[in-house]
C-alpha cells in the first residue's frame, strides 16, 4: 500500500476552478494506477477519473468529461485533479487512490490504498 493525503479543497463558486493535489509515501507509487473519487452527502462514493502507471492512460466519468484532468509526477510521487467550470453538483468529498494494477482501474474494491479525503464545495 501507498499512504495518500490529499489537499487543495476549498469552497467556489460556480464556473470556478480548483486543483487537488495527492501526495504519496512509498516507492511504489509508480506501480499503482491512481484515481480521484467522490461522496456527496447522503450519496454513495463513485468514481471520478483514473490514470494509469505512466500516464499513457486516462478515464473519466461521463459526468466530468471535458472539465476535469487527472495528471501524474511519478517522480514526485503525486497525482493532481485539475476541475475546471466546476458546477454546486461537484459538492463532494473528494479521495485520492491507488490500485497496485496495471491498465485503468474503475471499480473501487479494486483500490487498496485511500486517503482522507478533501472538501470541496461549490456554491450555485
Amino acid at each position: 500500500q501507498v499512504s495518500l493525503v490529499e489537499s487543495g479543497g476549498g469552497l467556489v463558486q460556480a464556473g470556478d476552478s480548483l486543483r487537488l493535489s495527492c501526495a504519496a509515501s512509498g516507492r511504489a507509487f509508480s506501480n499503482y494506477c491512481m484515481g480521484w473519487f467522490r461522496q456527496a452527502p447522503g450519496k454513495e462514493r463513485e468514481f471520478v477519473a483514473a490514470i494509469g502507471r505512466n500516464s499513457n492512460s486516462e478515464y473519466y466519468a461521463d459526468f466530468v468529461k471535458g472539465r476535469f484532468t487527472i495528471s501524474r509526477d511519478n517522480a514526485k510521487n503525486t497525482v493532481d485533479l485539475q476541475m475546471n467550470s466546476l458546477k454546486p453538483e461537484d459538492t463532494a468529498v473528494y479521495y485520492c487512490a491507488g490500485a497496485p494494477w496495471s491498465g485503468i482501474i474503475l471499480r473501487e474494491y479494486e483500490y487498496d490504498s485511500w486517503g482522507r479525503g478533501t472538501q470541496v464545495t461549490v456554491s450555485s
